[in-house]
């Protein structure tokens, strides 16, 4: 029964694969002209086929080089595997498609398909954003470059994504920071490190009101678990953090919880005051000790 079923799947594949290879498809691609491929080629991608029309075009640039048509079939090639998905490639294409033909008809809409094609090639936000970087560069050149393109909106819409992207990566980061501070010390100087890169690389940002909070969060812990002679330093510092905090957001829901911080590094710094001052009349006390008188023997 097995074998029985095994020659079936087997005789259907051959079948399968005898008509392929009489399709018409199949026949232009081996024996056709030139002309013939590149008008079959043109009428696939007009139906929409870029899988055959991609295979066509693909064939010919080699052999239509200096010809009348050798532009628009290295053109619609870059369209065809834009088409498949294949973006990093078609990117390559589209970029040497204007660098090529630089004076085009088409070289405008290739320059910035190549930027789209870079743009939908990035990744989530919480993987590497390098990517991310090259497109939207990619998006800036293009709307340098023609300021007046009617495709200027639409990258100009998609540099915004691609910069919500770094943002939440960004933000993402100063938080991992915060939540694994409590383990060690350089993780909460890392986090305030990290938010404020964050809030001065997206000053306008809708997470700077809870990194400005757990800001202050993070220098105050810090303080509290430095050494005592590096504490009166950190606790000035979060108090520092908690005025700027305040002052740009005086209702935030963090108010409270920033208070606290506050009231409490203030307390330390006093009781961190009286200890320095304790210390020095103790050293004082010391100094004026009358020095003690060795009897001879």
């Amino acid at each position: 029964m097995q074998q029985r079923h095994l020659g079936k799947i087997l005789l259907g594949i051959g079948v399968v694969f005898l008509l392929g290879s009489c399709s018409p498809f199949s026949k232009l691609q081996k024996s056709g002209s030139d002309d013939a491929k590149y008008k079959g080629a043109i009428a696939y991608y007009k139906k929409g086929d870029w899988y055959r029309a991609g295979l066509l075009f693909e064939e010919l640039i080699p052999v239509l080089k200096g010809s009348n048509e050798s532009e628009m079939a290295q053109f619609y090639y870059a369209y065809t595997q834009y088409q498949q998905g294949q973006y990093l490639l078609s990117s390559t294409l589209f970029k040497k498609f204007y660098e090529t033909f630089a004076r085009s008809d088409y070289a405008q809409e290739a320059m910035y398909m190549y930027a789209y094609s870079l743009y939908r090639d990035t990744p989530s936000f919480n993987l590497d954003q390098s990517n991310t970087l090259t497109a939207t560069s990619a998006l800036q050149d293009f709307i340098n470059a023609y300021p007046d393109s009617k495709y200027r909106d639409d990258a100009t819409k998609q540099i915004l994504d691609l910069r919500g992207k770094l943002e939440r990566k960004a933000y993402e980061k100063a938080k991992l920071y915060y939540k694994t501070s409590g383990f060690n010390i350089a993780s909460y100087k890392s986090s305030v490190i990290a938010i404020n890169n964050f809030q001065k690389e997206f000053p306008d940002s809708e997470y700077n009101e809870e990194l400005a909070y757990l800001k202050v969060d993070a220098e105050f812990s810090l303080a509290q678990n430095s050494l005592e002679n590096k504490q009166k330093e950190r606790y000035q510092e979060a108090i520092s953090y908690h005025q700027a905090f305040i002052d740009k957001y005086p209702n935030s829901k963090y108010l409270k919880q920033a208070e606290k911080m506050f009231e409490t590094s203030q307390k330390e710094i006093d009781r961190l005051d009286k200890a320095e001052q304790a210390r020095e009349k103790e050293k004082e006390k010391l100094k004026n000790l009358p020095a003690k008188v060795t009897a001879a023997n």
